[in-house]
């Protein structure tokens, strides 16, 4: 059974600040270099693994050795394609905006940096008034993100799922679980890391607690990487009570307090910021379990055990056809519609609903 953090167990001497989730999700690219076992891929098949197949027949994993967990039960009708900086992006990001009021877009994949055209998919997005963040494993950053700092891109944030060719090694597939590869992923990271510091990138590394056998690698990475790399421990909904206790036992190690609770009304997601003796901040990452009021309701998943991710966010999509897609759920891939469709549909009136309902809740 997945477990989520009790905001109820924090001190009411902890100030509690609440802002509104405005960010938009955009897939800009599915291949990726790397096969992490637990990768949901934002809900979309493995494309390389699945051309030719047929909406209703796309297979969760393939010869690629890469997965998307969700795609044997999400419903996904289509493969999602690269987003190209034209004016069909513009445009779904300009009507997206106006609809609901978004003012930040994450760029994700698959591994964004190996989309030929990332730093104008940026300057697009500047262009429409968002601010732009990447999510990124850093296997391709020395190639791209120089441009995209010049293009005006606000943060990039790091996944690091192993500070050593052990650690990374384990939660890829099989057949890729080799020390020399290992190693060259984690140097590429590396020097991805400290050239998004080098040109003025706001940086951060994201580090997912899946049990305490991988708390050593959060003291590693912190002892590595100077105060300027923030560093975002998440909690694993996959791994449950095994997670929080692995959070709890760093936090001990750490000797952290906790500064701050930061809730987002109309998402799942929330952060602690905690400060450790050194004066760093250190911030972890919990869900909460927030639905769409009518949307959610009868969904076969709407339950403690199923619903892994709740309700997140928005999410962008470009299928292989060239057309947008908005979605609101990778569990759930069969709710997703075309932005006209979304935007003057209920889903759009039911997000911005939930936004302000969420928020009066948390504030009161």
């Amino acid at each position: 059974m997945i477990k989520h953090f009790a905001l109820a167990d924090v001190d009411h001497a902890v100030p509690v600040v609440v802002t509104t989730d405005r960010t938009l999700r955009v897939k800009v690219i599915d291949s990726c270099g790397m096969t992490c076992t637990f990768c949901h891929n934002e809900g979309t098949p493995v494309g390389v693994d699945n051309r030719g197949h047929q909406a209703g027949a796309f297979a969760p994993t393939g010869p690629s050795g890469r997965v998307s967990i969700y795609a044997a039960t999400n419903g996904s009708r289509f493969l999602s394609a690269p987003v190209l900086p034209d004016e069909a992006f513009r445009h779904a990001l300009t009507r997206l905006r106006k609809a609901l009021d978004f003012d930040e877009v994450h760029l994700t994949g698959g591994e964004p940096t190996l989309h030929p055209r990332l730093p104008q998919l940026v300057a697009t997005a500047k262009e429409c008034g968002y601010e732009v963040s990447v999510t990124s494993n850093g296997e391709n950053g020395r190639r791209v993100l120089a441009d995209c700092a010049r293009a005006g891109l606000d943060h990039v944030n790091f996944s690091v799922f192993g500070t050593t060719p052990e650690e990374l090694s384990q939660v890829q597939h099989s057949r890729y679980r080799k020390s020399a590869l290992a190693q060259r992923k984690i140097d590429a990271l590396n020097e991805s890391v400290r050239l998004a510091m080098d040109v003025g990138i706001g940086t951060r590394a994201n580090v997912v607690l899946p049990h305490r056998s991988h708390v050593p690698r959060v003291h590693r990475l912190l002892n590595k990487y100077s105060d300027n790399l923030s560093v975002r421990v998440l909690s694993s909904l996959a791994d449950g009570e095994r997670s929080l206790q692995a959070i709890d036992l760093l936090l001990s190690e750490l000797q952290a307090e906790l500064e701050e609770v930061r809730l987002i009304a109309g998402t799942s997601g929330f952060r602690m910021a905690y400060r450790l003796p050194t004066g760093r901040e250190l911030i972890v990452k919990h869900i909460r379990p927030l639905r769409l009021p009518d949307t959610c309701t009868d969904c076969r998943f709407n339950n403690p055990t199923d619903c892994e991710e709740g309700y997140y966010g928005v999410r962008l999509y470009r299928d292989t056809a060239g057309e947008f897609h908005v979605g609101v759920c990778i569990q759930r891939m069969d709710l997703c519609l075309p932005v006209e469709e979304f935007v003057a549909g209920e889903a759009c009136a039911e997000v911005a609903h939930l936004r302000q309902a969420d928020f009066h809740n948390l504030t009161a």
